[in-house]
């Protein structure tokens, strides 16, 4: 069974995509179902998917499709999905991807991340299996592990982390970082790779893995 908000969300992005055939995108979502922040939206859309209701088309931004609605609610007069022209331009070679780019992510003290909604040309070789996502690296608390203010990290996809993997840590489900994920006793410890900066612990319930490292970008 759907909470209301997982119902309402579903139920307007099947009404958007009959409409237009296109996605709505997070801050319409957002302000459509009075949430405070996208980490909600992001949440409802997760929640949707472990469910089976929606799925992510692949290396597309804004591109979702509903699989079915709840019962009673009847199922969509056939499965609609955001038409070619509408996916974001991909590039003549065919080894270069599209992948969402949300933002920018603090690898010093955290910021919000997974804000906006534009997209990353990537080689596809930087990425391995699984769904992707790029953030835009500010701060320099993991210059150490090559890691520089500015460059474009690629994260794929997780809800869990190995020891002393690189992850997108969301802390109170409000702000997000990039550091090494480690278990201590009881406490998850996010470390930087700068000397000039102390480890974060934090009790279990108030970190979220978003994410392992896959790869970087940089820009000259």
């Amino acid at each position: 069974m759907l909470t209301r908000k997982q119902h309402e969300l579903l139920l307007f992005i099947q009404d958007r995509l009959a409409k237009s055939g296109v996605s709505p995108s997070f801050e319409e979502m957002k302000e459509a179902l009075d949430l405070k922040s996208k980490s909600g939206v992001h949440r409802l859309i997760g929640a949707l998917e472990e469910r089976q209701f929606i799925r992510r088309l692949p290396n597309r931004a804004r591109a979702l499709e509903v699989l079915r609605l709840p019962d009673g609610g009847g199922a969509p007069a056939e499965k609609t999905r955001a038409p070619s022209p509408a996916a974001p331009p991909v590039a003549a070679n065919e080894n270069v991807l599209d992948i969402p780019l949300h933002g920018r992510i603090a690898a010093g003290s955290p910021i919000e991340a997974l804000e906006g909604q534009s997209s990353l040309s990537v080689p596809a070789a930087l990425l391995g299996p699984g769904e992707h996502y790029a953030l835009e690296v500010a701060g320099d608390s993991m210059v150490e592990a090559g890691i520089l203010d500015g460059d474009y990290a690629l994260i794929r996809r997780a809800e869990t982390a190995r020891d002393g993997q690189i992850v997108v840590a969301l802390i109170d489900d409000e702000e997000a970082t990039l550091k090494f994920f480690r278990r201590e006793g009881a406490m998850v410890r996010l470390d930087p790779a700068n000397r000039a900066y102390d480890p974060q612990r934090y009790t279990p319930n108030r970190v979220r893995v978003q994410g392992c490292l896959a790869g970087l970008l940089r820009r000259y």
